[in-house]
């Protein structure tokens, strides 16, 4: 054998640029997972091998559930049932289940029942006269794409099936759709803020799809007047399902979330004009502004280290989308690179939108994987980058100087819930770039005696 010919022969090829070799994103089951989780007093059951349970175990911790309140199941099949089918099991632990203390149980199916044809639904309504609670099957094998693809999916399975129409609409009513899929670490705090900005304005929600969300106000979904997506990844389909069955109307599309100043200001503001609350948004925007400033004073932030520092956002849409403008407005830095994990006509141009608002004009990655996202650095050379602990990883032996981990990505990095949106999130978000900033700075070797 030829000396450089080795990998080839065994069978080893060299990455294509256009191949995921190491996605950000976990796969259908997982996102459905995490959905259906979001459902309290419920329970979820995984028809699947034991191994993908792990991804149930993953979704039960990114929705902060309470392990003492929370059921998951998991019919654990082997070889046998992946073969032959493993229906049979799947109804034996729904009976083993019939006496558990819940309102729903939603069953999700891994990639091997799928393949050989196992038939959850026709399980599910076969099975459902012996139950009390409700049997909601939610057919989400991990090839049908990835864990957005399968909020979206677990989504549209439960306003279809569980949701009751309602023709009576409760005036100055909202529904939030897909907190849940977002790569804030706390995204749980986002939502907080969302709902306690609508209790200021007086605007009813009557549910959250989903997080600790009872059966009880999921039945009642059509009576909101209007939706509310909390992500730029997920749940577009939900909200347009809602307008077309039910006349519920979006509120706040096409505009980035509320990151930064201005983005805060235009989304409370559209806010405010639909709700007919003007005032109380423009005292929140006045209120916050000065918050922020008088902090900034006082604080000193190091932004002004920063000027026009070369920079690259590597992140999910809901968080790297409206990233842009508060690095490049905040931070006065100028955004040389733009990756986003996912790649749906409707990011596309709201980034394109933004980028020429800004009159900018960095190198963009939709979809990127991390083998991208090496080369990309490695072509802009950025100074700071704002992404998640794969790339404190990936930017090693590349000039840059602080990663700021952001999004979460391998590592919890926040015990505490804190929001990104609104003006404390503007805050918060200051703090990790000051905490990278000054650590970047800190002795690399040891150049004193203590004195104790």
């Amino acid at each position: 054998m030829e000396q450089g010919h080795g990998k080839e022969a065994a069978g080893w090829s060299t990455p294509s640029t256009e191949q995921c070799t190491d996605p950000y994103l976990r796969c259908a089951f997982n996102g459905a997972a995490q959905t259906a989780l979001g459902v309290s007093g419920s329970a979820l059951l995984a028809h699947s091998p034991q191994g993908c349970e792990y991804l149930v175990n993953n979704a039960f911790a990114s929705q902060e559930c309470d392990y003492m309140e929370t059921i998951t199941l998991c019919t654990k099949l082997c070889v046998d049932e992946i073969v032959h089918g493993g229906e049979d099991i799947l109804a034996r632990t729904i009976r083993d289940a019939k006496d558990l203390p819940i309102s729903a149980l939603f069953v999700i199916s891994a990639c091997g029942p799928e393949i050989v044809g196992d038939d959850i639904v026709s399980v599910c309504e076969a099975l459902q006269p012996e139950v009390k609670f409700r049997l909601v099957p939610v057919p989400c094998a991990g090839f049908r794409g990835s864990q957005y693809d399968g909020i979206d999916i677990a989504l549209d399975t439960i306003i279809k099936r569980l949701v009751k129409n309602n023709d009576e609409k409760i005036p100055g009513s909202v529904c939030l759709i897909a907190p849940h899929a977002n790569a804030n670490p706390t995204w749980i705090a986002d939502l907080e803020w969302v709902r306690q900005v609508l209790l200021r304005m007086g605007v009813r929600v009557v549910a959250t799809l989903t997080h600790r969300t009872p059966l009880s106000e999921i039945e009642n979904m059509a009576s909101a007047e209007t939706s509310l997506l909390l992500s730029h990844d997920a749940g577009q389909k939900a909200a347009d399902y809602l307008y077309a069955a039910y006349g519920t109307e979006q509120v706040g599309n096409g505009i980035p979330l509320p990151i930064g100043l201005t983005n805060t200001q235009r989304w409370l503001t559209a806010l405010g004009e639909r709700f007919d609350t003007q005032k109380i948004a423009e005292g929140m925007v006045a209120e916050g502004e000065k918050m922020v400033m008088a902090t900034c004073r006082r604080k000193w932030p190091m932004a002004r280290f920063l000027y026009r520092t070369p920079a690259a956002i590597i992140a999910d849409a809901t968080v790297g989308i409206p990233l842009v403008r508060f690095v490049t407005e905040e931070m006065e830095m100028t955004p040389e690179l733009v990756a986003l994990y996912t790649s749906q006509r409707s990011v596309q141009e709201l980034l394109e939108r933004e980028l020429k608002s800004l009159r900018l004009s960095p190198k963009t990655v939709y979809g990127t994987d991390v083998y991208k996202t090496r080369m990309s650095l490695l072509e802009v050379k950025p100074r700071v980058v704002f992404g998640s602990t794969i790339e404190r990883h990936a930017c090693e032996g590349l000039p840059v100087a602080y990663v700021v981990e952001v999004v979460r990505m391998i590592r919890q990095f926040r015990m505490i819930n804190r929001e990104y949106f609104g003006y404390t999130g503007i805050l918060n978000l200051f703090e990790c770039v000051q905490n990278e900033w000054t650590m970047g700075w800190r002795s690399k070797e040891r150049r004193y005696e203590a004195k104790w």
